[in-house]
């Protein structure tokens, strides 16, 4: 079934994927033109190929949405799998809708007109623009209205725990719950921790026995999370998550990486650039105070992609005036 059709002149595009989604959506409102949310589900054999050699027909078939034109002047994709619609998006468009795509799309370069990976992929080229940590939705205001709105649930909050969970590269082991669980029952102060999808309820249920008068969401009504961003003097979270790792180093309060069993060399060369910068420090049992100039990618992001749209429109009206 075909979609409407739309006149929104950005587009923030992914398959669905929360943190994906995030990032697009975060990096379509700081343009600050008015955007259209999409979510699509790629069908098989669309699904299998690289971005970048497609079978014929990704928009009229391969799709569980047909998108069609008008097509944006802007269109944001983050994941893998988005990638294949916004190298099919800039074709049909003859290269007049501006494409950026969000993390690595593994596919040659050459295809988007920018590119914003994070620097731990290391990823280099002219369309590229690297950054320290992941784009997100998180604005200083949205964290100010966060505030107001848990001020009276979570009150004079000292320490937010911010859980992940098991992944590809990290897992919680029985050693290190306990590791976590004894250096935040060492904490004074009042504590709230929330857990994420990924986090099992094992992990959770050792955290409350050990931590009975900590604060913990369970998982109903309004997410707490970016409250408690908002309110918390100290922030510790789980060094799996480069997500929540990004929205929590955006308030520039002290962050604190606890340790997981697992890693790999991309989350390991994130979490030693941010400490070498002074930004994160290991969770040892113990809070310290320090300073660092809040660390959010995406007004820089915005601000480039614009220029270079602007740029383009400009090479392209001297060549039709020529």
């Amino acid at each position: 079934m075909a979609e409407a059709a739309s006149t929104a002149p950005v587009w923030a595009l992914t398959t669905g994927e929360a943190g994906a989604a995030g990032q697009a959506e975060g990096l379509a409102a700081a343009v600050g033109r008015p955007c259209e949310v999409r979510t699509v589900r790629l069908r098989r054999p669309w699904c299998w190929l690289p971005a970048h050699r497609q079978a014929p027909g990704l928009l009229q078939y391969g799709l569980a949405e047909r998108l069609g034109p008008p097509w944006p002047e802007l269109l944001i994709t983050c994941g893998r799998r988005s990638a294949s619609v916004s190298v099919a998006v800039r074709r049909a468009s003859g290269g007049r809708c501006f494409t950026v795509h969000i993390q690595n799309p593994r596919v040659p370069l050459r295809h988007f007109d920018l590119v914003v990976p994070p620097r731990h992929d290391g990823i280099a080229g002219p369309n590229v623009l690297a950054t320290r940590v992941a784009l997100h939705r998180l604005t200083p205001e949205a964290l100010a209205a966060a505030g107001n709105a848990w001020q009276d649930r979570l009150g004079d909050l000292n320490v937010a725990v911010l859980l992940g969970g098991r992944s590809r590269s990290h897992r919680f082991t029985p050693e290190t719950v306990k590791a976590l669980a004894d250096g935040l029952a060492g904490l004074e102060g009042p504590m709230a921790v929330t857990a994420s999808r990924r986090t099992e309820p094992a992990v959770v249920a050792v955290l409350r026995a050990r931590l009975p008068e900590a604060w913990f969401w369970d998982g109903t009504g309004c997410n707490p999370y970016p409250g408690m961003l908002a309110l918390a003097r100290h922030i510790v979270v789980t060094e799996d998550s480069v997500s929540m790792t990004s929205e929590a180093v955006s308030t520039g309060r002290p962050v604190y990486a606890a340790r997981m069993a697992g890693g790999n060399r991309r989350l390991a060369r994130f979490h030693t650039a941010l400490r070498e910068e002074g930004v994160v420090r290991p969770f040892e049992g113990r809070l310290t105070e320090w300073r660092y100039e809040p660390v959010n990618e995406v007004p820089r992001v915005a601000a480039e992609l614009l220029r270079r749209m602007e740029a383009g429109s400009l090479q392209e009206g001297r060549l039709q005036g020529e």
